[in-house]
Order: C-alpha cells, then structure tokens, then sequence
C-alpha cells in the first residue's frame, strides 16, 4: 500500500515539474519567396553573360548578322532576338550593353556608398556646426534638379562612361549622406557607445568599431536599389543621345535606336526594355530582401 502510494506521490510531483517548465516552440524558419531566388539567378546570369561575352558564340556587336529589323527567329543564336535597324544582333547588343548598365550603376553606387557613409557618418555622430555644414550640402544636392546636371554635365564635357559616373556617383551621395547620418545618431545614443565613451574610447574607435558595424548592414541593403535607379538614369541619358557614344551598345541607346520602327518591329524596343525591366525588378527585390534580412532596426 505504501509503495502505491509512493508511486503516486512521484507520478503527481514529476506532472506539476513538467507542468511548470516552459513550453519547447520549435524555431521557426523563414521561407524565402521564389522571387528573390529568380531574381539572383537573372542578376547572376546577366553578370557572368557580360563578364564572359567574349567567349559566348556570339558575332561582334558592330557587325551585322543579317537584313536589317529581322523579328526574333529560331536556329541561330545571334537571330533569337532579331537584328537591329543595321542588321546586328540584338542578342549581342544586350549583352555587351550589359557591362555598360552594370559597371555605371556598380562602381557609381559603390563610390557614393563609401563617400556618402563616411560624410554621414561624420555629420551624426560630431553634430553641432560640423552636423550643418555637411547637412547643408546634401540638402542642396538634393534640391538640384537630377536629370538637369546631368544634362549640364553631359553638355560639358565630352559623353563618356567617365562622365556618366561623375554625374551618377554626385547624385548619390546626398541621399547615402542622409541614411548614415539618421542611423549614426540612433546608434550613438544606445548605451554601448555611451559605455565606450566612459571608458575613455577615441572617437575614432566609437565610429568604426562600435557604430560602423550596426550602421553598414542597412546602408549595404539599400545599395542594390540605388543601383537599380543608376541602371534607369543611365538609359534615359542613352535614350536623349547624352549617354555612350555609338558604336558602343547600351540599353537606352538600343531603345532609341528602335523607337521610330516600333510600329513595325516592336522588338527593337521591347527587347532591351524587357531587359531593363527584370534587371531593376531584381534589384529592387533583393534590396528589399536584403535590408529585411540584415537590418536591425526593423527588428529592435
């Protein structure tokens, strides 16, 4: 009878422990929408078909290929999108434009980046007249009229990939100047720099040890979209004939090359347009995704 009731006493003490001990919640895993995987796959395709043009079995951008405004055919690679208003493939005027749109948005993104973030930077965490003075030209930069100077630029000096990324990279300053300020001051008032300030840290070791790193995941995910926006300021100047000069193939140059014959070959614009579409859809969405991903603020 003893035992039994031992037994019991043992059964009922074991139920309340497990009662009290907090729930096990399986981790949730966070699904990735299949957009984001087309989108690295097409910015991975697009990337390694410029790189490696010159390797593709494709004829030179220059040459013609066959009748001029010939609608997209099956059974040669060079005709699967058609020849232009000279004969050439359209194929390979996509591709080599590519590295055009691809090295202007990159390094004119990239330089504004690291410009705009340091100036940012600077202006959050010092404040008081320095805070001024670098707000002050951003505000201005931002008050000029984008397609305007670079309108002047282009007027100036001679067309050039030089100076569509002089023109793009001064557009992008300001606003990568005003991401890192706001995420500068944030991150300097939490208590770890205060902390660090205490302790007696530099204000060169508060700035790129304590901020820097929580600053440059947001700042790094909005690059893709500011590239994206590069990629369409960069064809609208191809577009308006202020952008690379001929012969070398871009995509607003392609679509205004094709605009006067868009009423008997579409595809003269819709191809490199497409183009541009599904390259600045893809970075837009992994801009997004990215800065979901990696930005804390969303998730503080």
């Amino acid at each position: 009878m003893s035992d039994v009731v031992v037994d019991s006493r043992t059964v009922v003490g074991a139920a309340s422990d497990a009662a009290d001990a907090d729930p096990i919640v399986p981790a949730v895993r966070r699904r990735r929408p299949i957009l984001v995987y087309l989108s690295v796959a097409w910015l991975v395709l697009l990337i390694l078909a410029a790189v490696f043009a010159g390797l593709l079995p494709l004829a030179p951008y220059a040459t013609p290929v066959g009748p001029p405004r010939t609608a997209p055919e099956w059974g040669s690679l060079d005709m699967i999108l058609g020849t232009d208003t000279q004969g050439r493939s359209m194929l390979s005027r996509v591709i080599y434009g590519a590295r055009v749109s691809l090295v202007v948005g990159a390094v004119a993104g990239l330089v504004g980046f690291l410009i705009g973030s340091i100036l940012g930077l600077i202006s959050g965490y010092f404040g008081k007249w320095v805070d001024t003075v670098i707000t002050l030209i951003a505000d201005a930069m931002l008050a000029f009229p984008p397609l305007i100077l670079l309108l002047a630029l282009s007027s100036i000096l001679t067309p050039s990939v030089q100076t569509i990324l002089l023109g793009l990279t001064l557009l992008v300053i300001p606003s990568f100047i005003r991401l890192a300020r706001v995420n500068t001051m944030a991150w300097g008032s939490r208590e770890f720099v205060r902390a660090a300030k205490n302790m007696g840290a530099g204000h060169g070791r508060i700035l790129f040890r304590e901020i820097l790193p929580n600053v440059i995941a947001p700042l790094a995910a909005y690059l893709p979209i500011v590239m994206a926006a590069l990629i369409v300021a960069e064809g609208s100047l191809s577009f308006l004939g202020l952008g690379i000069p001929p012969p070398q193939p871009s995509w607003g140059g392609m679509i205004s090359d094709g605009k006067d014959a868009i009423a008997t070959s579409p595809h003269l614009v819709f191809v490199p347009a497409m183009v541009i579409f599904f390259t600045v859809f893809a970075l837009n969405h992994v801009g997004d995704h990215l800065r979901t991903r990696f930005d804390r603020t969303l998730h503080d």
